[in-house]
């Protein structure tokens, strides 16, 4: 895929110099006199998201500063795309390739708009490819973001289970992936109950998505990601308020999609596996009551102490299909529960992970690819909290405590404590508009995953 705002044509192109505060007084002193009296004139400090064209004799622009955020190397340059006049643009100063490499993906993010309903009414800026980046690791993780953000911002009227599975199955053709796709009662006939159940109520039938790429022999790394398509609370309905940003909840899912992209794009010494159970939580006369009770696929058997508790209950008939292989790396991505938003923000995925050696280097992953995550405990007193007088175990617990380390702990019972798994609760959302990161749909984690994955495997 070539970047539409990333050129190979230097010609014309007007040289950009990107400094902070902390490094614009040292840039200010080499230059020339009358660039000096043009910055103090302007007032130009070099504060982050501020702009000095600099004039040339004929008096148009010859060059341009730009402020730029310290300790941000990946945004660097994200917010230009947009801040800078149509036209294309070449740094005056050469960047290291790890560098290049990520200004030139924060300019691709920067570049990103959903279109599909309403046109934008101008263009990007273009930036002229930084010398040493490399392009195809900017132009594949570009494409999973993109995919990522599309998929999430689709309205749920044209991103329902059978809209998703149809991605899904599109990226298996573009790879030479094996797709299959186990929808409706097939469900119950293949031992899905859990997705069957939540799903059975909508319209569009629920579904399991199962992606699988590359050698059988290789070490196997299994996605799961969580698609509600929409999530109307079920029985226990949810509020207009809390049911507003409802399209979102196959965030998980669209997160993992464009992870499995970036790998197959990379060409990644592993087996791939995607599972992605897709459902819309209806309100219907089938639709699942609280304390009905579920058999699961892996027999245990849950009662339903609240139906808009849904995400785990997909999640978990998905994870104990994964956990049966016992894969090297076991990773689901799910808009799970509020409580993790309440205790780490909106920006701030929490990370369970059951192997202290995957958690750390998942968190060194994302300290170094600017896409966070914190860990938080799977504190196994809670767990009583999900214990069941009628069934193995409850979805909810009857308490108001916890909640994300509930519904971790929830999953946790569907996966061998010797599989490495972690589990990212993540709202996949951008709240308000920062550089290269626009409000709506966000692949929170996949930068980092895919950067471990590709470290730890080759």
């Amino acid at each position: 895929m070539a970047l539409a705002f990333l050129s190979s044509e230097a010609n014309g192109a007007l040289p950009l110099a990107a400094v902070t505060r902390e490094t614009f007084a040292a840039w200010r002193a080499q230059q020339s006199e009358r660039d000096r009296n043009w910055l103090d004139a302007t007032g130009f400090t070099g504060e982050a998201g501020k702009l000095a064209f600099l004039p040339g004799p004929d008096g148009r622009p010859a060059r341009v500063v730009a402020g730029t955020p310290e300790k941000e190397p990946l945004w660097c340059l994200a917010g230009l795309p947009e801040a800078l006049p149509e036209g294309r643009y070449a740094l005056e100063e050469p960047l290291g390739g790890a560098a290049a490499t990520r200004a030139a993906l924060g300019w691709a993010l920067g570049t990103y708009a959903f279109t599909r309903y309403k046109e934008r009414t101008r263009g990007f800026a273009t930036l002229v490819w930084p010398e040493r980046a490399d392009r195809a690791e900017v132009e594949r993780l570009a494409r999973a973001i993109f995919l990522t953000r599309d998929l999430v911002n689709t309205p749920a009227e044209d991103m329902g289970p059978p809209h998703l599975a149809a991605a899904a199955e599109h990226l298996a053709r573009e790879f030479g992936a094996r797709c299959t796709v186990i929808a409706g009662d097939a469900l119950l006939e293949q031992n899905y109950p859990t997705i069957h159940a939540v799903g059975r109520a909508a319209s569009r039938p629920p579904c399991l998505i199962d992606l699988r790429w590359g050698d059988e022999a290789a070490p196997k790394v299994t996605l799961v990601g969580k698609g509600v398509c929409f999530d109307s609370g079920g029985l226990d309905l949810k509020t207009a308020a809390g049911m507003k940003l409802m399209k979102k909840d196959m965030g998980g899912a669209a997160t993992a999609m464009g992870l499995a992209s970036a790998l197959m794009a990379a060409g990644a010494p592993i087996r791939l596996r995607l599972l992605v159970p897709a459902v819309e939580n209806a309100v219907s006369g089938n639709a699942m009551r609280p304390l009905d009770i579920v058999r699961t696929r892996s027999g245990k058997t849950v009662e339903i102490g609240n139906t808009d508790a849904e995400g785990r209950l997909i999640l978990c008939d998905a994870l104990a299909e994964a956990d049966r292989e016992k894969p090297a790396l076991l990773a689901d991505f799910a808009t799970l529960t509020g409580a993790a938003r309440v205790a780490l923000g909106p920006d701030l995925p929490a990370l369970f992970c059951n192997d202290d050696a995957l958690a750390e280097a998942l968190l060194r992953a994302g300290g170094a690819e600017s896409d966070p995550l914190w860990r938080m405990p799977l504190f196994q007193p809670y767990r009583k909290m999900i214990d069941s007088k009628a069934a193995d175990l409850n979805n909810v617990a009857d308490w108001p405590y916890a909640g994300a380390i509930i519904a971790a702990l929830y999953l946790a019972e569907f996966v061998a404590p010797s599989t490495p798994w972690a589990h990212l609760d993540i709202l996949a959302w951008n709240t308000s508009a920062k550089p290269g990161r626009p409000e709506g749909g966000e692949a929170m984690g996949l930068r980092a995953l895919y950067a471990h994955i590709r470290e730890r495997f080759g």
